[in-house]
C-alpha cells in the first residue's frame, strides 16, 4: 500500500505522542510541555494534532 503525505504526518504525529506518553508514564516528564510550554497555544495544538492523527490511523488501517 502506497502512503501520502497525510498517512506520513500522522504516523510520525502518532509516534511522537506515544513517546511523549512513555516519557509521561515512566519519568513524570512531557516533551511537549517542555518544549512547547512557553507557547501553551502550539502545545495544545500539537496534543490535538496527535489525537486526530491516531483517529486517522485507526481509519488507514481499516481502509483496505
Amino acid at each position: 500500500m502506497e502512503k501520502n503525505a497525510l498517512d506520513w504526518i500522522a504516523i510520525v504525529l502518532v509516534v511522537i505522542g506515544a513517546v511523549n506518553w512513555g516519557l509521561v508514564g515512566l519519568f513524570s516528564f512531557d516533551l511537549v510541555q517542555m518544549v512547547l510550554g512557553s507557547i501553551p497555544i502550539l502545545a495544545k495544538i500539537v496534543y490535538i494534532l496527535v489525537g486526530l492523527s491516531g483517529l486517522y490511523l485507526i481509519y488507514f488501517l481499516r481502509k483496505d
